[in-house]
């Protein structure tokens, strides 16, 4: 597992599951403040706590964890398939697919705007 700060609980829920079709693994209130949400992309290994940001500090950090660069990848077995129904539903690309060495992949941004490769691997 790893961890995302988002804004809102429920606004990273909507993103994550909604919009890049996750699934939603866990949602547990801890507190009036704290809830324990966990999704992973469907087919996954790895989840993604959703962390909602405490103070200004981790607010600063939301989108910019991994310090501007790519720091998330989203592996497909079905490139064309994926890019398309993560176009569909409002994600924006960076740049169009291109054709690497190592397979196809396209960055795009997410809601709070940490920067993902899509990426299918040549098999």
């Amino acid at each position: 597992m790893i961890s995302l700060l988002v804004p809102d609980y429920d606004a990273g829920i909507r993103h994550y599951v909604d919009a890049m079709g996750f699934e939603l693994l866990e949602d547990t209130r801890l507190s009036d403040t704290k809830r324990w949400v966990r999704v992973r992309p469907r087919g996954g290994e790895t989840s993604f706590i959703l962390a909602r940001a405490d103070g200004d500090r981790q607010q600063a950090a939301i989108g910019n964890q991994g310090g501007g660069r790519v720091w998330l990848f989203l592996e497909t077995d079905d490139f064309s398939k994926d890019h398309a129904r993560l176009l569909a539903n409002g994600i924006q690309f960076e740049e169009a697919p291109r054709h690497e060495p190592y397979g196809t992949v396209a960055v795009f941004s997410d809601a709070f705007g940490n920067r993902w490769d899509l990426i299918q691997f040549k098999g």
